[in-house]
């Protein structure tokens, strides 16, 4: 059962990956053992994406450009070695699983300061580019592209206080499970946008495993969820 969760978690963080880059005007390209784009991701994405442990180094380095700077490599079973072509790890981080269920029956989540949090779906363009400000507010360029508002596999919530985005996170789906990731918090505390992030998902697809990915420091939110790891992967960086 846990190779098919990490399969699971492997495809559909790359469908996430093609997502983002569809919204882009630059679609990736899958195969059986992996994704991967011939163009460079937007920033914080990777090239390529492994999908189940028989992808070769050779084939994925073949299929992205090694010419542009800072070329990366998720890979979704720490299976490769990337270093002769000139990579380094960026970091380690495990698959996380999480059954279907309902998330937290509290229907006032509070922040850390005690102010109740309200819950919402991304619909305009506005509040598109105010939940990307409080999620990447150090990057000039818009990362998340109003494209992706129409993109039936994604859902992008939002948590308020007074009107105004404290955290967020973006869903997507895939097959049998729901994708969690960019879990964000900008005006409370990562307990409280975990807790509301899982409420919400629980709520929209009730029926579906949750996926996602954290980095070691941060997997004690999630794992008070209900969420369990499940495997490991390493982001390679030339």
């Amino acid at each position: 059962m846990t190779d098919r969760w990490l399969r699971a978690a492997a495809r559909n963080n790359a469908e996430w990956c093609d997502a983002m880059c569809r919204a882009h005007d630059m679609p990736g390209t899958f195969t059986e053992t992996f994704w991967s784009n011939p163009r460079r991701t937007p920033v914080l994405y990777p090239d390529a994406v492994t999908l189940t442990p028989a992808a070769s180094a050779g084939e994925v380095l073949d299929a992205i450009d090694l010419s542009s700077p800072e070329p990366s490599v998720k890979d979704g079973f720490a299976r490769l070695d990337l270093r002769d072509a000139g990579f380094r790890v960026l970091f380690e981080a495990r698959w996380i699983m999480r059954p279907p269920g309902p998330g937290s029956s509290s229907d006032d989540l509070r922040a850390v300061t005690g102010d109740p949090i309200t819950w919402s779906t991304i619909t305009t363009e506005p509040d598109l580019r105010d939940w990307d400000t409080n999620l990447h507010g150090g990057y000039e360029e818009v990362l998340f592209p109003p494209g992706l508002l129409a993109d039936p596999t994604v859902t992008l919530l939002a948590g308020r206080i007074d009107g105004d985005i404290v955290c967020g996170s973006a869903l997507n789906t895939s097959d049998e499970v729901l994708g969690v990731s960019n879990v964000f918090a900008s005006g409370c505390d990562i307990d409280a946008a975990w807790e509301g992030t899982v409420t919400m998902a629980s709520a929209l697809y009730p029926t579906r495993p949750m996926v996602g990915y954290e980095r070691p420091d941060d997997l004690e939110a999630p794992l008070q969820q209900g969420f369990t790891p499940i495997g490991p992967l390493r982001i390679w960086l030339r």
